[in-house]
């Protein structure tokens, strides 16, 4: 498609150019890689790009690396009056000019809409600006608080002009919810750096003194919905000689609790804090191990197959669609079935070794980032034309 005119008629005489905005809020992991390789992508294709983002994100993730303009706006994870104007206020000055408002997750989509609402208090900010908004999580809360979510939810569902679900099954919710227009968004994985260590030597650097010794490696931010308490209760049942060690790398707000655990329990797990090294972790392992309560296109498992490690993982959200036949399934919330599918692939090398191969082929049927970066921007045009 050629972008070249979409751009010439929305962005004004002077530039020539389509303005987008990604938005993101605080805590967004996942959701920050992607938006980093959108706004590159973008930025190649000669799209200005201004990333909306707390201010600590840009270090973390270096958006302004891409080409793009970063505009600290801090949108905290949960809603505060003062600090949800503060950021309403920002999104407004950021959304100037802009062409396409692309927020990502429900806090942003909210405060961007709203931003958007009230357009009319900065010259050159449009009310009519498209707004997207990519639904990159289910909503896992209980109580008051999934009722409050619920509540967003449906608001940004329906304030959108599109909805983008990182699965089919957000998809459906936001449908379902009164979407005008939702479709399936994947997100692609960047691709892993190489490590800079082979499989003998990353396996030395994490068991130097017991070379034998089967490990399993899981990696997420240390959060309520990515399971790793259950994970920690399926290392009980582990009956495997010699039993694995659990490599478990991330940090976050479940730290200090599974860290006790581990301690309490004497569970065969090593807490590793946040690394930078996943490629060597995933050169040393066995198997990897994804434990979540719900994933849409889980990163992790997206790196293991593109690395030839076989996969355990819990048949959640968009995974089965995601790892097709090259991944073991486990039901969710099942401590005993995941400690059987581990035990029985590490018992069985045969199998590992064709889920070692099956991982690769199933990687080159996603779209890449290159494929990722096209379909937004082609949703983009249209919107625009539409507006």
């Amino acid at each position: 498609m050629d972008h070249s005119s979409v751009r010439a008629s929305t962005a004004g005489p002077e530039t020539g150019q389509l303005h987008v905005v990604l938005v993101l809020s605080a805590g967004s992991g996942g959701i920050g890689v992607h938006v980093r390789s959108l706004a590159q992508g973008l930025t190649a294709h000669g799209v200005k790009v201004t990333v909306c983002a707390p201010a600590d994100s840009d270090a973390l993730f270096g958006f302004s690396r891409t080409g793009a303009v970063f505009h600290p706006v801090e949108i905290t994870a949960t809603s505060g009056a003062r600090s949800d104007a503060t950021a309403i206020g920002e999104l407004r000055r950021a959304f100037t000019s802009a062409g396409v408002v692309h927020a990502h997750g429900l806090r942003a989509g909210l405060l961007s809409d709203l931003a958007l609402r009230t357009a009319g208090r900065l010259p050159g900010l449009r009310p009519e600006t498209p707004l997207v908004v990519t639904f990159h999580h289910a909503l896992l809360a209980t109580g008051l608080e999934r009722r409050l979510q619920r509540l967003m939810e449906r608001r940004v569902a329906r304030s959108a002009d599109l909805v983008l679900g990182a699965s089919s099954d957000l998809v459906a919710r936001a449908r379902e919810l009164g979407a005008t227009d939702a479709r399936l968004g994947p997100v692609a994985a960047p691709p892993q750096a190489a490590g800079g260590l082979d499989r003998a030597a990353a396996r030395a650097a994490v068991l130097p003194d017991e070379p034998d010794r089967p490990l399993v490696l899981a990696v997420g931010r240390l959060v309520p919905h990515k399971g790793f308490g259950l994970l920690l209760d399926a290392t009980r049942e582990l009956t495997g000689a010699p039993g694995p060690l659990v490599l478990l790398a991330g940090d976050g707000p479940q730290a200090a609790e599974l860290r006790e655990r581990v301690a309490a329990e004497r569970l065969p797990v090593r807490l590793l804090g946040h690394r930078t090294d996943v490629p060597d972790l995933l050169a040393a392992a066995d198997l990897v191990v994804i434990s979540s309560r719900w994933e849409a296109r889980s990163l992790v498992a997206q790196e293991a197959l593109r690395a030839g490690v076989p996969l355990v993982v819990t048949a959640v959200g968009g995974i089965p669609e995601l790892v097709g036949d090259a991944a073991v399934l486990v039901p969710a919330g099942d401590p005993a079935a995941l400690a059987r599918a581990v035990d029985g692939l590490l018992a069985d090398p045969v199998r590992r070794a064709a889920l070692a191969e099956a991982g690769p082929v199933q990687a080159e049927t996603w779209p890449d980032e290159a494929a990722t970066v096209a379909q937004v921007l082609s949703t983009y045009d249209e919107l625009v034309q539409r507006a």
